[in-house]
């Protein structure tokens, strides 16, 4: 059975129509014959959706019960069970209730398109998990429910449902959306028109990426090579000199006057050895072009203007920008140059603009990392002027003028030679001069047109020029190979002065490492392999595969292996290397190997620094039971003993205060253990609050049940905004935090609990006439098991503090001391308001709660 197709409509804001879309597509599929049903739909009091259940089945919802509450919750098994052929899922990314299978609603939705379900669902841009910084910057709300980004990109298909944000307030406005009594308060917070038009930008920009990963796709499959105007991209194209940072900046310009832009920096490298550019310089680009919001691209080409127009034209780009050559008046005679044969070859769907620059006209200089070995289009023109150029000169002063001289004819021709040792090294060089020698020999010599010598002066002349050529070209070809050798050496002195400085400034990835490998090396795939034992299988550490690549499993795999060690080895795939260029491999494959060490050092850290804070947890909660904890046992057992006693007639009055202190040791022992316990669902991470929206004068009163009657003075304003917390943890963090504030206030002085709105967070204020505390403390005393200064040892296992801030943190708050002013100390715990909730008006007055 194949896997089910998922549908989603997705939105920018709750109101706009997503599960009304959703339940019209179920509506038409129904008249058409499909079987669907109807798996988790919320209509939330609208009356409009509601109607729209109507004629659909319903799977039975399941009910799991939660800190005395009964909910429902989509019954996974009773919709396999009736396999129908759509479902409808809404909200994908509702965070189910403790209990259920699936932690998450998308993983729900996952298990049905595995069994072979077509699902339809809906989502807000808000709840995409890489938004949500940019909605809390946007909205103030920090979204607590999220699916990721992946879940909804592998949808088959994603239908925007817009609506302009004018309408949707209107919509709002006419309590289609919320209760009447809600509708000031959302208008006047989440649902500003700001606020509207922000996240239907977002919804609207995510939707287009998405079109254009199918664009994109569509264009691959069908072929497609002519560029289609949809979307500005912008192709820059870096030779890896100092310019580059100009034409980033430039082309980020550009990008900037029209929204939805794209840049795309791409640098050309040849195949046949190092790469020609600064590794340092092609660092700071590429981070340069990544802090401006664009990409960076390596491509291996010789050609480097076709390379650049099919990359170009492979990403549907509309526009390349290009440096002015740094080319002398005079080096023009090898060519046009990369950016006029790119503005020629370009079309007339292809715009190129060429960027002035500093460094213009400067000379390109020597090539920084190209090596000893001259490219074969050196060769190749090496040998067209050894051989064709004695040639072409031996017509022309045959035909122009002949009695030029044979001296004149011989430096000609040496000129050649020379020419050609430039080009092409030493073997075209001497077969110039062989040729050049037997050309004067049988033209400018006499007898003509033939290949004898009749004058000894001559054969000396002939023999001189060959001599005179062997050597000039050696020097000339030796000169020229010590000019690339030391190009080559200055390339290598770069990169492993880069490789140093990585490894002491501890800042190099080992992904990265091996994506700088492939770089350097023109190479298709890279991988770290590595095996426990001579007889152990080989076992991919980390791995970095280009799409024309394929990972690398073996080193008997790979076109190169550097051997690391005994047990590692950094194998390549793509070409094989020169001799050469193993030394700088061999670098990096050390490289490499001490990161990876590194990195295991890190985790085994973690690790060990994890353990340690285990075991002072349990030498710290083996003190609390040897002490703490006996304490209030031995006042029950003390208590209990007197009154089983038979030798002592107590009155009434001495069993009643025998009773309250056998009430009051199992009191302080409930807090004790219900205290470690918190604590050990904090360090194990199985704290998972159910945040609902909730007014602080229904949760503080009730976590003052603990401390003395009249030792708390409660300010809680009525016209707060509700709080989004789960009430449960709320009750404890405020109980731990008062009950603290208690025990260190002096008699007499009751501790004060206010509350407060600003902006889109509320406060609880608890604040004491206590000692306090010195600023270089007020971190610690929420560490487990720390008492402040001489608290006595029955006073408690130094917790409450500890569990207060760690609830507090679960529910998206804080929770921090400050100094009172007068003396004594302010605990300030952070909330976050509910979304939709109108923050307090000054003007409205403060109603005191106690």
């Amino acid at each position: 059975m194949g896997r089910g197709k998922l549908r989603i409509y997705l939105g920018a804001a709750p109101g706009v129509g997503k599960t009304y879309a959703m339940l019209s597509e179920a509506h038409r599929r129904v008249e058409r014959g499909t079987d669907a049903v109807v798996g988790f739909v919320e209509h939330h009091g609208r009356p409009r959706t509601e109607v729209m259940l109507h004629g659909l089945e319903e799977v039975p919802r399941r009910e799991i019960a939660y800190r005395g509450t009964v909910f429902t919750e989509m019954d996974i098994d009773a919709v396999l069970a009736r396999r129908p052929a759509v479902v409808l899922v809404d909200e994908l990314a509702h965070t189910n209730v403790p209990g259920s299978r699936n932690t998450k609603r998308w993983q729900d939705v996952e298990e049905l398109l595995q069994a072979g379900v077509d699902v339809v669902s809906t989502v807000n841009i808000q709840h995409l998990e890489s938004l949500g910084d940019v909605v809390e910057s946007i909205t103030g709300v920090r979204q607590q429910e999220t699916v990721p980004d992946e879940v909804v990109r592998r949808a088959d298909q994603i239908e925007l449902v817009d609506m302009s944000p004018q309408a949707l307030r209107r919509r709002m406005a006419h309590g289609n959306i919320y209760k009447p009594d809600k509708v000031d308060a959302a208008l006047s917070n989440y649902f500003r028109p700001g606020n509207l038009t922000a996240l239907r930008e977002l919804a609207l920009l995510w939707t287009a990426d998405r079109v254009d990963e199918y664009l994109r796709q569509y264009r691959t499959e069908h072929s497609v090579s002519t560029i289609w105007h949809a979307r500005e991209r912008i192709v820059v194209g870096l030779t890896g000199g100092p310019e580059g940072r100009t034409l980033i900046r430039r082309a980020a310009r550009m990008a900037a006057k029209g929204s939805g832009s794209e840049i795309l920096a791409v640098y050309i490298a040849r195949s046949d050895g190092l790469t020609s550019a600064s590794p340092k310089e092609l660092a700071v680009q590429r981070t340069l072009v990544e802090d401006l919001g664009g990409t960076f691209h390596h491509v291996i080409g010789d050609d480097v203007p076709a390379s650049l127009l099919e990359f170009a034209r492979g990403v549907n780009a509309t526009q390349i920008v290009l440096g002015s050559s740094r080319r002398k008046t005079w080096q023009y005679i090898f060519g046009p140059g990369v950016g006029q044969t790119v503005a020629r070859d370009s079309g007339p769907d292809l715009d190129v603009h060429i960027v002035t620059h500093e460094e213009a006209a400067k000379g390109r200089g020597l090539p920084v990392a190209r090596g000893a070995r001259l490219g074969r289009g050196r060769i190749v023109a090496g040998w067209l002027v050894g051989l064709g150029g004695p040639a072409l000169l031996s017509l022309l002063l045959t035909h122009i003028d002949p009695d030029l001289g044979l001296a004149n004819d011989m430096l000609l021709f040496l000129c050649m030679t020379v020419a050609a040792a430039l080009l092409g090294g030493l073997l075209p060089s001497l077969a110039s001069a062989a040729f050049g020698s037997l050309l004067l020999n049988y033209f400018f010599v006499e007898p003509l047109h033939r290949w004898t010598i009749t004058d000894p002066k001559n054969i000396v002349a002939i023999t001189i020029f060959v001599f005179v050529a062997v050597s000039v070209a050696s020097v000339v070809d030796v000169a020229a190979r010590r000019t690339h050798q030391a190009a080559r050496l200055r390339a290598e002195s770069e990169i492993l002065s880069f490789l140093a400085g990585s490894v002491l400034r501890g800042d190099t990835s080992l992904d990265a490492l091996l994506e700088r490998v492939r770089e350097t090396f023109a190479m298709e795939s890279v991988a770290l392999l590595e095996r426990a034992s001579e007889v152990d299988p080989w076992t991919c550490a980390a791995s970095v595969v280009t799409s024309s690549g394929k990972p690398l499993l073996r080193p008997e795999d790979a076109d190169v292996d550097m051997p690391v060690g005994d047990n590692m080895a950094l194998a390549l795939s793509g070409r094989v290397l020169p001799a050469e260029d193993r030394r700088v491999l061999a670098a990096f494959a050390a490289q490499a190997a001490v990161v990876l060490d590194r990195q295991r050092l890190v985790g085994e850290a973690e690790r060990a620094r994890r353990l340690d804070e285990g075991n002072r947890i349990r030498v710290a909660l083996l003190a609390a039971v040897s002490h703490d904890l006996r304490t209030p046992l031995a006042a029950i057992k003390a208590a209990v003993t007197s009154l089983r006693s038979d030798d002592v007639a107590w009155s009434e009055e001495d069993e009643a205060e025998l009773l309250a202190s056998i009430e009051d040791g199992a009191d302080r022992l409930d807090h004790l253990v219900g205290n470690l316990l918190d604590m050990s669902r904090l360090q194990t991470g199985t704290v998972t609050p159910l945040i609902r929206e909730i007014d602080l004068d229904e949760v503080v009163p009730m976590a003052l049940g603990g401390v003395p009657e009249g030792s708390v003075t409660l300010d809680i304003p009525e016209s707060l905004p509700m709080v989004a917390v789960d009430p449960g943890l709320l009750e404890r963090s405020v109980a731990n935090v008062v009950e603290n504030a208690v025990k260190y206030s002096p008699g007499g002085t009751p501790v004060h609990v206010a509350a407060s709105a600003l902006g889109d967070r509320v406060e609880v204020r608890v604040a004491d006439r206590g000692p306090g505390v010195p600023d270089s403390a007020k971190d610690r005393i929420f560490e487990p098991f720390q008492r402040y200064g001489d608290a006595p040892r029955g006073a408690g296992v130094g917790l409450g503090l500890a569990v207060a801030r760690g609830f507090a943190e679960a529910m998206g708050g804080t929770l921090a001391a400050e100094d009172t002013p007068g003396g004594g100390m302010t605990m300030v715990l952070t909330l976050r308001a509910a979304a939709g909730v109108a923050p307090v008006r000054g003007d409205l007055p403060a109603q005191a709660t106690t």
